[in-house]
């Protein structure tokens, strides 16, 4: 009887309870399905209509697109030129600069929405991967100036940031006519100390300096004093920035494992007269270098070093005998690039007594003593042959140290550079600082730029 009861209980539930909300859930769907229905219709009124956001979107990114040129850009780094491109996200917008003469430029500060966009037109320009946004990548491309006609090689590099990917472009002209050794600035001692050496039969000839510092300049500018129809000349470069004429060009590929060390082992077995390795970056290719400039190879190459004097140590660390040093160097040549004074603006002034013979005691023996000594400095308004910026291009300041018998007996005594410093100027190098200060005295840059670069 008590189970009887409680079936008619939970079937009275059922019908008075359970049913009647079903019935009002029912009812509130079928509301809810009107109300969707109409939130549909405004939203495809909203967004796919004829005044639709869409539409105002897509009209937006083509005048975007209009007014948005890469090869602006380009031509624009050119026009001013600029030797890298830097493309730079940050919080809020998207920083483009120039690095014109060394120093980085603001060229445009365009919206954060441009981050994609532009990220992506360079990246298929180059080759690369534009899902990939987690790992560095590198590529190529190439680019006519319109100006001049010219091919210009652009070295792209990608590399993820905290904010969006940052890309740094590098422009390398394919054919420079101009890379020559009297173009780059070289003072007549020290032009006589390169060409003597130039004329060797064999050995080692380095140029050192810090990135930046026109190191592969003057490398060509010493290869395109040869005679490329009667010698066989072969470089290994990466990447390869200039051309010349009957030498052959090896551009090294990390990525295939073919670096420097097996391109200069291969080079070797190509009878080669003269060899230009890019750069000594290893204890591998420092050897190979020095056992090629020994048996019979004029080899030209870089490394990295602060002076000349302290590339000896550099090559001693690289496990180079100081046997084989003194055996195979026959040149070291130390550089720094220095910003050039606009020569439509420069202003003309007297130094100071005290700086006057500050100056004089350090280069009396190369100007005369007896004439008034004026420098130029920047003129802070600038110019529009500058575009105002004081400086127009870049100047090379040289220290050049010759293998002396004085230095061989130092370098096989394990002497320290301040003693291998010393015997090189008494062998009559002329000091980098010593060069600089002569380029103020001739007019050419300004002693401000001198402390910056080499006083700090």
């Amino acid at each position: 009887m008590q189970i009887l009861f409680f079936d008619l209980f939970l079937i009275i539930w059922y019908y008075e309870f359970v049913n009647i909300k079903y019935m009002d859930l029912k009812n509130i769907f079928k509301n809810q399905d009107k109300k969707e229905d109409t939130n549909n219709s405004a939203l495809n009124e909203l967004f796919w209509g004829e005044n639709s956001i869409w539409n105002e979107i897509k009209t937006e990114n083509k005048i975007l697109e209009k007014d948005f040129d890469v090869e602006e850009i380009f031509q624009d780094a050119l026009s001013r030129w600029a030797s890298d491109i830097h493309i730079e996200p940050d919080e809020t917008n998207l920083n483009i600069r120039f690095r014109v003469d060394g120093t980085l430029v603001n060229y445009k500060t365009l919206d954060e929405s441009y981050k994609s966009s532009l990220i992506a037109r360079i990246k298929v320009l180059g080759w690369l991967k534009i899902d990939e946004r987690r790992l560095p990548q590198d590529g190529k491309a190439s680019f006519n100036e319109k100006k001049t006609n010219t091919s210009i090689d652009l070295r792209i590099n990608v590399i993820p940031t905290i904010y969006w990917e940052k890309i740094a472009i590098r422009l390398l002209k394919k054919e420079n006519e101009w890379v020559d050794l009297r173009t780059i600035w070289i003072l007549p001692m020290n032009m006589v100390r390169i060409k003597k050496h130039l004329a060797d039969n064999f050995g080692l000839c380095l140029v050192v300096g810090p990135t930046w510092s026109g190191k592969s300049t003057t490398l060509y500018a010493m290869l395109s004093t040869f005679d490329t129809v009667d010698k066989n000349i072969s470089t290994l470069e990466d990447p390869v920035e200039y051309r010349i004429k009957w030498v052959n060009h090896t551009q090294i590929n990390p990525a295939i494992n073919f670096n420097f060390a097996d391109g200069l082992r291969s080079l070797l077995r190509q009878d080669p007269d003269i060899i230009m390795v890019w750069e000594i970056r290893d204890s591998e290719t420092a050897k190979l270098s020095v056992e090629a400039s020994i048996t019979g190879h004029i080899v030209f190459s870089t490394i990295h070093a602060n002076s000349s004097v302290s590339t000896i140590q550099r090559l001693v660390n690289l496990w180079i005998d100081p046997l084989l040093i003194v055996s195979s160097l026959r040149m070291i040549i130390s550089q720094r690039l220095a910003r050039k004074l606009c020569p439509h603006c420069k202003i003309k002034y007297k130094p100071e007594e005290i700086v006057k013979e500050k100056v004089i005691k350090r280069i009396w023996k190369y100007i005369n003593p007896n004439e008034e000594l004026f420098f130029y400095k920047v003129n802070e308004t600038g110019c529009e042959k500058c575009n105002h910026k004081w400086y127009k291009w870049r100047t090379w300041i040289y220290e050049i140290l010759e293998m002396t018998d004085g230095l061989e007996k130092l370098i096989l005594a394990w002497a320290s550079n301040t003693q291998l410093e010393i015997q090189a100027i008494w062998d009559g190098m002329v000091n980098i600082k010593d060069d600089a200060l002569l380029k103020v005295a001739l007019w050419e840059i300004s002693l401000e730029e001198v402390f910056n670069i080499l006083w700090n």
